[in-house]
């Protein structure tokens, strides 16, 4: 009821004040050619055309209906009290300014009542504005969770690729510092390669120790030669030599070792181990037959006890 009253006080206090000035001023114009009561009917019939509109225009607009005879004829009684306010104005000779002020009051109050039904049709009960209200909630929260995700993610992959960088830098600057020291050693070492005094001093050194086989023999040091930095060539290891007893190991048993074998590992425990339990242990232990050999041995081993 508060929200009725608050949406259309406006409009009915307006629509109060254009009847009461309409009333007024008809009343002022026909109050001197003829009796008051007799304006004061007319004024009054004027005031209740209208009502009687704008009554049954609401009621149409409860229905959710429409009539666009209805809403003509209540523009029409609005133009006519505009029009009386205005034509009383302009012939009254003192306040003409005071009267064109409140001319449109008229209009307004129609207009007012114009955007009520506008507001009707859109209104919302408390729970559906809740609910909405609710889903936008939910949206907006959803959102900002999203952008949070997002920034956090775009965050982590800076840090990544700024701790990558930094690492890759320093790596690179080892390099470089690397580089430039054995540059120095190679720099070095190749003028003491070119330098003759350093061949003099070799022979000095290594004439005592020089093996008898060595061409140094004949009092002529060889010369040295620098390291040389590239790929290398691999390689070929010679065949190592076969044990006797991987030789052993490689060869096949013969049917009388493989039944031994068989036989010693199903006794292994009691009772008897059966083919399966035989065969996981015959593998186990690293001998090697076929599937066809080690049954036959099996079947050759059982056969005795079969018969038995």
């Amino acid at each position: 009821m508060r929200k009725f009253l608050s949406s259309t006080g406006p409009a009915v206090a307006m629509t109060a004040v254009s009847m009461a000035l309409t009333l007024a001023v008809v009343v002022l114009w026909l109050g001197g050619p003829m009796p008051w009561g007799i304006a004061l009917v007319v004024g009054i019939g004027l005031d209740g055309g209208w009502l009687a509109t704008l009554a049954y225009e609401r009621r149409l607009a409860a229905q959710g209906d429409r009539s666009t005879p209805v809403a003509v004829i209540g523009w029409a009684f609005g133009l006519v009290a505009t029009g009386v306010l205005v034509a009383h104005a302009l012939t009254e000779e003192t306040g003409t300014a005071a009267w064109l002020a409140v001319s449109w009051l008229p209009l307004a109050a129609k207009a007012l009542w114009l955007v009520h039904g506008l507001w009707e049709r859109t209104a919302l009960t408390p729970k559906a504005l809740r609910e909405i209200q609710s889903i936008h909630q939910t949206a907006r929260d959803q959102a900002a969770v999203a952008r949070a995700r997002l920034a956090a993610q775009a965050k982590t992959e800076e840090t990544r690729l700024v701790a990558v960088t930094t690492a890759g830098a320093r790596v690179a600057k080892v390099q470089a510092a690397t580089a430039q020291r054995l540059a120095g050693a190679w720099t070095a070492l190749s003028d003491a390669h070119d330098d003759e005094s350093t061949d003099n001093a070799l022979t000095c050194v290594t004439s005592r120790v020089t093996p008898p086989s060595h061409p140094s023999v004949t009092g002529v040091t060889p010369p040295w030669e620098l390291p040389v930095w590239g790929p290398v060539e691999t390689l070929e290891l010679p065949p190592a030599a076969v044990d006797a007893d991987d030789q052993a190991e490689e060869q096949p048993l013969t049917d009388d070792d493989l039944d031994a074998l068989v036989a010693a590992i199903r006794h292994s425990e009691t009772p008897p181990l059966s083919y399966r339990e035989m065969a996981t242990r015959f593998r186990a232990a690293g001998h090697s037959a076929s599937e066809v050999r080690l049954r036959s041995s099996w079947r050759r081993v059982m056969a005795p006890a079969q018969t038995g």
